[in-house]
């Protein structure tokens, strides 16, 4: 599943990188966009937060989380393409995906779209994925692709369950929930490499 997300991810990369010359000419930076994917992630937020107010809430706050993971995408294409991979840049990417996870999925538990317990379980499994592989990482040991649920694949999850939800709001906690379970499947995955790895150096 990993490996099938991996190619399908580098292919959407390669893509984004022979059309990136429209974001160029608009000049917009890669910490621009990484800005603009925050700001998608605490708009969804509000929309989860407001669901009952409109019916299109919903909808919107699933586009939006769709949007911020594209966002996410393309800021680390644009900075590779046009040669702006900074230190900073990535440290912020992370920061500010980290940021996104947690207000998103906060406002979900907020919204009483579902279960408190699963809520939280799913922050702090995301949480825990990213933080698994920058430690793996810092020791030398690769993580990328590694595990069910990538940030990719959770925002999809989320955005998928988010419009399923028009037609039935369980399914929006059931999407929560299965998410939080990926997550956790994710951080023992690679806990699991990392040993392994960990055994040959």
């Amino acid at each position: 599943m990993a490996l099938v997300s991996s190619r399908l991810k580098k292919k959407f990369e390669n893509w984004v990188a022979s059309n990136i010359e429209p974001l160029r000419s608009l000049g917009l930076t890669p910490n621009t966009l990484t800005l603009m994917g925050l700001l998608a992630s605490f708009t969804a937020s509000y929309c989860y937060i407001s669901w009952k107010i409109n019916a299109l809430m919903l909808p919107t706050a699933g586009a939006l989380v769709l949007i911020s993971g594209l966002l996410d995408a393309v800021d680390g294409v644009l900075a590779r393409s046009t040669g702006k991979v900074s230190a900073f840049g990535g440290f912020l990417d992370s920061v500010f995906d980290r940021y996104s996870d947690a207000v998103v999925l906060s406002a979900l538990i907020l919204g009483g779209l579902c279960h408190p317990v699963w809520g939280l379980a799913a922050i702090v499994g995301s949480l825990m994925v990213s933080y698994a592989r920058a430690r793996a990482e810092a020791s030398g040991i690769g993580m990328a692709a590694v595990g069910f649920a990538e940030r990719a694949e959770r925002m999809l999850l989320l955005a998928i369950a988010t419009f399923a939800a028009v037609f039935n709001l369980e399914l929006l906690g059931w999407g929560v929930a299965l998410l939080a379970v990926l997550a956790q499947l994710t951080v023992l995955q690679r806990v699991i490499h990392f040993y392994g790895e960990a055994k040959k150096i």
